[in-house]
Parts: structure tokens; sequence; C-alpha cells
């Protein structure tokens, strides 16, 4: 099974950027199906962003609509690691985002990293 760790998290104010890893250690990402998820305060953990299981042409993404177009996640397989780059950013985003990774019935979280996005 998989071990994530996510980094990258902090504070950034409105319309600016961030970048979260997501390191996984002990398997290869790219076997797995990777998303990123947050949960703020007082709401449901939610699905932002997620990638496909890694194939022979490409892999295949989707974004919660309230994210479409200003944030993008991708692997980088040689660093065993996966991305969401976050522009744009709004108040609205402020949560603890955590990511995930499905191989199957084998499923792994990370310990989230805090996104405050504040003037």
């Amino acid at each position: 099974q998989v071990q994530l760790v996510e980094s990258g998290g902090g504070l950034v104010q409105p319309g600016g950027s961030l970048r979260l890893s997501c390191a996984g250690s002990g398997s290869r990402l790219s076997t797995y199906a990777m998303g990123w998820y947050r949960q703020a305060p007082g709401k449901e953990r939610e699905l932002v962003a997620q990638i496909s299981i890694l194939s022979t042409i490409r892999s295949t993404t989707n974004y919660a609509d309230s994210v479409k177009g200003r944030f993008t996640i991708f692997r980088d397989n040689a660093k065993n690691t996966v991305y969401l780059q976050m522009n744009n950013l709004k108040v609205e985003d402020t949560a603890v985002y955590y990511c995930n990774g499905r191989n199957g019935l084998v499923e792994s979280w990370g310990q989230g990293t805090q996104v405050t996005v504040s003037s």
C-alpha cells in the first residue's frame, strides 16, 4: 500500500498561487488513480481534482466546477509525485487539502496540508 505525504500549503492572498505536492512511497503512483480533496471547517470533504491511472497514452483529468480553469493536477513519475497547481486562489478555496490514491480496493490518504487564502 502506498504512503502519501502532502506539502506546499500555506497562507496566500486572493489571486495568488500555490503548488501542492503529494509524494508517494512504497509503490508507484503511476499505478494509482490520484485525487485531491479538500475539507473546509464545518463542511464535508469534497473532490477537487483527479487524474486517472497512467495509461500507455496519457492520463485523463477531471475537476470540480468551482476550480476548473484555475487548478491543474499532474504527475511527475520520475519523482513519484502528484501535484496540484492552484492559480487565482479565492477565499473560498481555504481548506485542508488531502491527497488520495486508489488502486482497485486499495486506498490511501495523506495527512493533509492547510491552505488559507486571505488578505
